[in-house]
């Protein structure tokens, strides 16, 4: 079993949902972890099963619309979807279903979440907003010293 994976989970045809996508991308361009394997994950859904059955650790990095101030980046450990903020972005349902899936199936690797909380989702974009476009580097830097201390 390999230790760390970092998994980007979003949407990049709606703008700021898709910031977990640009966050791991980030990070695939420095390229500075070693022993981590770094993942888009897309949507999210039950394909990404494999990844949480072959790492003791997976680091989520998605948005949230949590209500909290556009950019705020929150490290959760939550055990069961029922732990994670009430409404992770557009693919809530399937994420969420994964997780309690590898409960059923007695798969439990440690679960890290870095939630980007965005302000909505009322538009299809290619583009970030100024706000969340901003957060991508210190984002990154973030869970590379988390990766690097844990």
């Amino acid at each position: 079993m390999k230790r760390k994976l970092i998994l980007g989970i979003g949407n990049l045809l709606m703008g700021d949902e898709g910031i977990g996508i640009h966050i791991v991308r980030r990070l695939q361009e420095k390229g500075e972890l070693s022993g981590v394997d770094i993942v888009d994950g897309g949507t999210g859904g039950f394909h990404l099963l494999e990844y949480f059955q072959n790492y003791e650790q997976v680091i989520l990095v998605d948005a949230t619309l949590d209500g909290q101030q556009a950019g705020t980046v929150t490290l959760l450990r939550p055990k069961y979807s029922s732990d994670y903020p009430t409404t992770l972005s557009a693919h809530d349902i399937g994420l969420k279903s994964l997780l309690d899936a590898l409960t059923l199936l007695e798969i439990q690797p440690e679960i890290v979440l870095f939630a980007v909380s965005i302000p909505d989702l009322d538009k299809l974009s290619l583009d970030l907003s100024p706000e969340i476009e901003g957060v991508i580097k210190p984002a990154a830097e973030r869970i590379m010293r988390f990766c690097r201390e844990g």
